[in-house]
């Protein structure tokens, strides 16, 4: 079985495995006691704080681990947005009420920005698309208004892989004092992570190798951050909860090892890509290629098959040994077309037929085998068998 669903989630790397093993035995210690047992875990904690913010291009104390990429992306949006509010209603000004994303963000992100118009009452500007998932950053330039609290983007979309022009988007919010959050769930590991002017990371450990459950949000220590979770005030009082020490090692492990590989991971893995799109348009008639056909996630290659159904072709590949997804796994059995294909301007009809195919970096070389069995699945689903 050939597996093609890395963006879904990858194996633990045996690296990693190894860098947690202790941590689940005999180095079993909580942070936060105060003694020689808790002492050394604390140590193990803060050694990687600082080797994930090294990757990141922040200071250590601006790293908050938590249970994974939705986490983070709730504790910045709704943390960052209503941090904002209170500091500055604390010192009399009128509160910012106003958050800008885009129509294809990652659930957990329009889900934040729901919460926040629902219960909160903020205004909410989502951004429109061109066909390609881009965003114009001359867009967000004009959508920014006096009271906006939060520009929250991702860095490269989950499930089309189209990748934003990350240092344009920072510029437009740094001159107008407006925080910037990145989704880079999905570009860790294969686009730089440092140095993009961000005001906020969100990052998932199972999608480079580390275990599921575990997660981080950067975000700068000079903005306000409402906590979500309360209680013993763990992470510098901004998520409390006895931190997941081993995965929590296994993370800065596999952050570390994915940046050591990425450049090479992603000349590679590009070059793979390119020859399995070319050979997948060339033996499928009406297939289209979904995102910017370069500016786009080194291991994502994302169609639409008119005249299939998406779960239809799904099933055909698995039965010729290829197991991938239609899209986002936190949406996987939903009844709905992808929100990110109907925002690029696909109907509905179509958005059904979408099938992703996503590498890891150490991947086969040669993926013709796949487009042959693909040509074959949505030829069986087309003709009705």
């Amino acid at each position: 079985m050939l597996y093609l669903d890395h963006a879904a989630t990858t194996p633990v790397r045996p690296e990693v495995l190894q860098a947690m093993l202790p941590y689940l035995t005999e180095r079993f210690g909580n942070p936060s006691s105060h003694h020689t047992v808790g002492e050394a875990a604390a140590e193990a904690l803060a050694d990687a704080r600082r080797r994930v913010a090294a990757v990141l291009g922040f200071r250590p104390a601006d790293i908050v681990f938590t249970s994974g990429g939705t986490e983070a992306d709730n504790l910045a949006v709704k943390g960052l947005a209503i941090g904002a509010a209170l500091h500055r209603a604390a010192g009399g000004r009128p509160p910012p009420v106003h958050v800008i994303t885009t129509p294809i963000e990652h659930e957990a992100v329009l889900a934040s920005c729901e919460y926040l118009d629902r219960v909160h009452g903020y205004a909410v500007t989502r951004l429109s698309v061109d066909a390609t998932g881009s965003v114009d950053p001359e867009t967000v330039a004009a959508a920014i208004r006096p009271d906006t609290a939060l520009v929250s983007i991702g860095y490269a979309n989950n499930e089309i892989g189209t990748v934003q022009d990350a240092a344009a988007l920072a510029s437009v919010t740094a001159a107008a004092r407006v925080p910037l959050h990145l989704d880079a769930v999905q570009a860790a590991g294969w686009l730089p992570l440092a140095g993009l002017g961000a005001d906020a990371l969100s990052l998932a450990g199972h999608k480079i190798g580390a275990p599921q459950g575990v997660g981080v949000l950067a975000v700068r220590s000079r903005l306000p951050l409402e906590p979500l979770l309360h209680g013993g005030g763990q992470e510098r009082g901004r998520r409390s909860g006895t931190e997941d020490l081993a995965g929590i090692v296994g993370f800065a492990t596999a952050l570390e090892l994915a940046e050591a590989e990425r450049v090479v991971a992603a000349a590679r893995v590009t070059v793979i890509r390119d020859a399995f799109v070319s050979r997948v348009l060339e033996l499928v008639p009406n297939a289209r290629l979904t995102g910017h056909p370069t500016r786009r996630l080194p291991g994502t290659a994302s169609f639409t098959f008119a005249g299939t159904s998406g779960e239809a072709v799904l099933l055909q590949l698995e039965r010729r040994g290829v197991v991938t997804s239609s899209g986002s796994a936190c949406a996987a059995g939903s009844d709905e077309p992808s929100h990110v294909l109907l925002a690029c301007g696909i109907d509905p009809d179509t958005a059904h037929t979408a099938v992703r195919f996503t590498l890891a970096h150490t991947h086969i070389a040669d993926l013709a085998p796949v487009a042959d069995a693909l040509a074959d699945a949505v030829a069986t689903v087309r003709s009705g068998g």
